[in-house]
């Protein structure tokens, strides 16, 4: 398996001539490791038919099947489907997600550590996805923000994003978000994480999710949120993808933050995303040589499965 590294302060290791059809168990380690060590994994000139996809996704952890139905493939309901196309003349998943600044499902007590996304049909114009590396992010951070952050916990919410649909009709707004929040309440994770793997901390937050720093006040809140928010989002954190046929990403949510491009209107476009569960904690309280014990097991037991 030939790896095309990043060059430094750059994420996204391009693995080459490589058919992930044929992927073995010890690839599938290390390609995780790959994910866990350069935050995205793009795989080129990929053809896969959705079985294929999903026994792909199933090699390389255990997939999601996301909570709002709506978004499911028909056939597959580990596939979730962002699609502006009809398929058999009927809706075809959801269109227009995830334009905005977010980590996939930071709004459950369990976020999701991978996610894995295949575009069937690339619009012909804005065709990229952008990254924040919040490793990096971070790193950066200058000491008036970290010590908003530091020991802290933030909270993070759905409902904001929530897209209506047909039974919502005829219902006030305010019981279409409270529906939704008693499926989706408000959930609290460290402001700075610490990868289970690489030992390294993470500043945990988006502007797509993230509503407050737990125990400011409303006006401090608003205050500081912006200007964290301001600095995280800097032309100069921001890395593009631009995609091509056949590509596939495997890029991980604890590191990255993500936001796809608007595609043109009158333009189709189709994507499948999977997300995988890796069988570590999302997070650990502190870096800790305990932590590598557990990686270690969970890598053992993948190969043998």
């Amino acid at each position: 398996m030939k790896v095309n590294r990043p060059q430094q302060e750059s994420i996204g290791a391009e693995i080459l001539d490589f058919d992930v059809k044929l992927t073995t168990p010890e690839q599938a380690i290390a390609i995780k490791e790959l994910v866990y060590q350069h935050k995205l994994v793009i795989f080129r000139n990929q053809s896969l038919e959705e079985k294929q996809y999903l026994e792909f996704s199933h090699k390389i952890g255990t997939p999601q099947i996301y909570p709002q139905d709506n978004y499911h493939h028909p056939e597959h309901p580990e596939i979730f489907v962002s699609s502006n196309v009809l398929r058999d003349g009927e809706k075809f998943g959801v269109r227009a997600t995830g334009r905005y600044w977010h980590t996939d499902c930071a709004f459950l007590d369990e976020p999701l550590p991978f996610t894995m996304l295949y575009p069937i049909i690339i619009p012909k114009s804005n065709r990229e996805t952008y990254y924040l590396d919040m490793q990096k992010v971070y790193q950066k951070l200058p000491d008036h923000l970290r010590m908003y952050v530091e020991g802290k916990y933030l909270k993070h919410e759905a409902k904001w994003r929530y897209k209506v649909q047909e039974w919502d009709i005829d219902k006030a707004i305010i019981d279409i978000i409270q529906d939704f929040e008693e499926k989706f309440p408000a959930v609290q994770h460290p402001a700075i994480i610490v990868h289970p793997v690489t030992q390294e901390k993470i500043l945990y937050m988006s502007s797509g999710f993230t509503t407050g720093i737990v125990g400011l006040d409303y006006e401090t809140n608003q205050k500081v949120l912006q200007e964290l928010l301001s600095f995280t989002e800097r032309d100069e954190h921001i890395y593009k993808h631009e995609w091509e046929d056949g590509d596939v990403l495997l890029w991980e949510n604890r590191t990255l933050n993500h936001k796809a491009s608007i595609p043109v209107l009158s333009e189709e476009s189709l994507n499948y995303r999977i997300g995988v569960y890796d069988g570590l904690p999302f997070y650990v309280s502190s870096a800790s040589s305990d932590n590598s014990a557990a990686v270690e097991k969970v890598l053992a037991e993948s190969v043998s499965k």
